[in-house]
């Protein structure tokens, strides 16, 4: 649930845009432009990106190469982001993201983190019982998984392309990314039919 700002701190972050603008540092237009940016994202472009992985060789090769170009091939402008790496789980192997040190995240293609990926308890368990707090998501593995837990940081950031589920032969990209939520992006669920 958003909060409405207080006056007062919409009267601070005018001030301090203002003064940015001021000393040249950063121009109206482009704080406007990342505004614009940061309001658009959604994880239902991350979705996206899965679905044409998925369905389509070419753009899986770009997405294990380049997850930035990936994106931006999806028209998201990854200017000024840290890179966007994409962990590829397979059979025997997956992968949770965590930030350990705050709440680092992929925001221009999972829009803004849930509070739950902030918070603490799910940084430390994450890392400490990665099983466990899957459990409680309801992601239970076989035994014989791996589970790799992986830190984004304010130098590289990471998104999860799960595996395609069994049945979805022939559905189409649109199909395909309405079973591929946040949590699954962050590798807490996998995607279901």
């Amino acid at each position: 649930m958003a909060h409405a700002a207080s006056p007062d701190s919409i009267a601070l972050l005018e001030r301090f845009t203002a003064a940015l603008a001021a000393r040249g540092i950063v121009t109206e237009d482009q704080i406007a432009a990342q505004i614009a940016r940061t309001d658009r994202a959604d994880p239902r472009i991350g979705a996206a990106m899965v679905a044409r992985a998925w369905t389509d060789p070419d753009y899986l090769a770009l997405m294990r190469r380049d997850g930035s170009a990936a994106a931006e091939a999806m028209g998201v402008s990854m200017a000024g982001a840290p890179p966007l790496g994409v962990l590829e789980d397979r059979p025997g192997l997956h992968h949770l993201v965590v930030c350990t040190l705050c709440s680092c995240y992929p925001r221009a293609v999972l829009g803004y983190p849930p509070h739950w990926y902030k918070s603490a308890a799910y940084r430390a368990r994450a890392v400490r019982d990665p099983r466990g707090v899957l459990a409680e998501w309801g992601t239970t593995l076989p035994e014989a998984t791996q589970i790799r837990v992986v830190d984004s940081t304010a130098d590289y950031r990471w998104m999860v392309l799960p595996e395609r589920p069994a049945g979805t032969e022939g559905w189409d990209a649109d199909r395909l990314a309405s079973l591929v939520t946040r949590d699954a992006l962050v590798g807490t669920r996998l995607p279901r039919p």
